[in-house]
């Protein structure tokens, strides 16, 4: 494992270079593994696994769109495509990737197959953290361990199959036969993560729930219908209010940030930007920072889990999310994106 230096505190991480694809292959060489849940992280993983030379196979109910997917993903029914008991059965290790509620949901059907000696593999470790809630609790003679890609399998595969990697967490809740750490690194670099970092379970959920509802996602939205409100508010069109709001952002400024870092993008932005994004910056960390601490006591407290187990677990859970999702796609601020997408060159 080496030691790296982030910002000044090393850290331990394995990278491709000390733990090759070769080596990842000869762990699991007797492994089968079965992916249950072919929506989100479902079938990027188990592409990625697939093409890598691991015994892949999927677990899935039939008739659903999951299923039609992972047909025309090339996983042939009878061979490496079967209805989630047959999956469980074959499986050695059980790549538990189903939504949080339907992982509760199907639990009981998982627990069946969980026999002496097998791995339950997880992306996100919300079912365990919040065990006395979920009710998953494996048996002590399984190995129960976690790879968590920073991003959606979607990036995962496209990465993948540019030759390039997503970083991923990895965590040992459970290490029944011993093998539980060169298990959950060889799936780790199988999936096709660029470096894993070690967490915990607890430490990965809460990290993942605050910055999904945070900085990647809820508070990214908030904050450009914040400034779009206000530009319009004060006359500015939609497309110059989007502009300035999210398309600059998404399609110039995060790539450069993302290549070089805030302190380039400041340092290569003209000095009228450079010295108001610098003054600013404080007051806008100030005035969220509450906000931020309030979200990651609600996370750490089982509050924000509680109320995602509730709403996700009704049954008109689909309906009431495509009206909220409606309503933001409606919006004149994402109308005017759409409009601003189609005339990009190329379109």
């Amino acid at each position: 494992m080496a030691q790296m230096n982030f910002g000044g505190v090393m850290e331990p991480v394995v990278t491709r270079e000390e733990f090759p694809l070769t080596k990842a292959q000869e762990v699991l060489a007797k492994e089968t593994i079965a992916i249950i849940g072919y929506g989100v992280q479902g079938p990027g993983q188990a592409l990625n696994l697939r093409d890598n030379g691991f015994k892949v196979i999927v677990g899935q109910r039939k008739p659903s769109k999951s299923w039609d997917k992972a047909i025309r993903d090339g996983f042939v029914p009878g061979e490496t495509l079967f209805e989630p008991e047959a999956a469980l059965e074959k499986a050695t290790i059980i790549m538990y990737l189903l939504s949080d509620a339907a992982q509760i949901e199907m639990w009981p059907t998982v627990k069946k197959y969980l026999t002496k000696g097998k791995a339950l593999y997880f992306s996100h470790g919300f079912g365990i953290t919040y065990k006395d809630r979920t009710g998953i609790v494996p048996p002590p003679d399984v190995d129960v361990i976690l790879v968590a890609p920073k991003g959606s399998g979607t990036s995962l595969r496209r990465l993948f199959v540019e030759g390039k990697g997503l970083n991923s967490s990895y965590a040992i809740f459970q290490d029944a036969t011993g093998h539980a750490h060169d298990r959950t690194i060889a799936l780790g670099i199988g999936v096709g993560s660029g470096y894993l970092f070690e967490t915990t379970f607890q430490k990965e959920v809460y990290s993942d729930l605050t910055g999904e509802r945070g900085v990647l996602m809820g508070a990214l939205a908030g904050v450009m219908e914040a400034q779009y409100n206000v530009l319009r508010k004060h006359g500015h069109s939609p497309s110059e209010a989007f502009n300035e709001t999210v398309e600059e952002l998404t399609e110039s400024l995060i790539k450069l940030v993302s290549e070089n870092g805030m302190d380039w993008m400041y340092a290569n932005c003209s000095t009228t930007a450079q010295r108001g994004a610098l003054d600013w910056k404080g007051p806008f960390r100030d005035a969220v920072a509450p906000v931020f601490e309030q979200l990651y006591n609600k996370v750490a407290t089982g509050e924000e889990a509680q109320r995602s187990i509730d709403t996700n677990s009704k049954p008109d859970y689909r309906e009431k999310l495509e009206e909220e999702l409606r309503a933001i796609r409606e919006s004149e601020m994402w109308q005017t994106g759409k409009t601003v997408r189609s005339l990009r060159p190329g379109k």
